[in-house]
């Protein structure tokens, strides 16, 4: 039986944010357990995704969260913004940002990150670039810059962990 994929937008609806709680916890675990020590990972996730925090981040206009579903249980999520601290290259360019993306590990290979992906492209069509910041050893890397991202030489940290990141952009030809 073939899997059956669907990424829908979230809305903060109790629904939403109970799966957006567990799969960000459980994700940010599976990204960050063997690059942060345990504290730091749990004080971040505390920070970050608890129900206060997501209600705010998913009623701010800035913001859109998509989820993956996989014959109806929720596989992966990302999130869509306009915010966060760009690449100088693109300071002056109508720009959404890729500030979460991450898919459980027992999906990995499932074609969830391609539905996610696929979804993100067609949110950001009217925007001229697209970028992430994302931790060095992101197994998606590979996955971006194969799909028309580009890695740039500007170095940084991820927004709230103190580990190194890069930029990826994807310049839009028709916005």
């Amino acid at each position: 039986m073939d899997n059956k994929i669907i990424t829908k937008f979230t809305i903060a609806n109790e629904q939403g944010i109970d799966t957006l709680i567990n799969l960000t916890k459980e994700i940010a675990r599976e990204k960050f357990s063997a690059t942060l020590t345990h504290s730091t990972l749990e004080e971040y996730i505390a920070l970050n995704f608890n129900a206060e925090t997501l209600i705010d981040e998913m009623n701010s206009m800035s913001n859109q969260w998509l989820v993956a579903y996989i014959n109806d249980e929720a596989a992966g999520y990302t999130r869509l913004t306009t915010n966060g601290k760009r690449p100088v290259s693109i300071d002056n360019k109508k720009a959404i940002r890729i500030a979460d993306f991450g898919v459980l590990l027992k999906y990995a290979t499932s074609g969830c990150v391609e539905s996610m992906f696929e979804k993100c492209i067609s949110i950001s069509k009217s925007y001229q670039a697209i970028w992430l910041n994302e931790y060095e050893n992101n197994p998606l890397l590979n996955y971006f810059e194969n799909n028309g991202f580009k890695m740039q030489d500007e170095k940084t940290e991820m927004d709230e962990l103190p580990i190194p990141s890069v930029y990826l952009i994807k310049e839009q030809q028709n916005a």
